[in-house]
């Protein structure tokens, strides 16, 4: 079994409220010294059987084309083997 991790954040350059939210209510809540926040979104996903290139591959392209928007999101695709 394979569990595939995608991580998905705004891209650097776009203004993101949610973090800035977050930032200031951490600040009001006794949290000094945060500078920045940036909220992101997370998807597990567990795969039978063995991982092989053209499902990576597969992985790769869904996790740019459906669980992220590429004009404002970056992602990065962690994959890890289980016993």
């Amino acid at each position: 079994m394979a569990r595939v991790v995608v991580d998905v954040m705004l891209k650097p350059e776009i203004l993101d409220p949610q973090g800035r939210a977050v930032q200031g209510a951490l600040g009001r809540l006794g949290l000094d010294g945060v500078t920045n926040v940036r909220q992101g979104k997370q998807f597990v996903i567990d795969i039978e059987g063995d991982l092989d290139g053209d499902r990576a591959a597969l992985l790769e392209q869904l996790a740019g084309e459906l669980l992220s928007n590429p004009v404002i999101e970056d992602f990065v695709l962690t994959v890890a083997q289980e016993a």
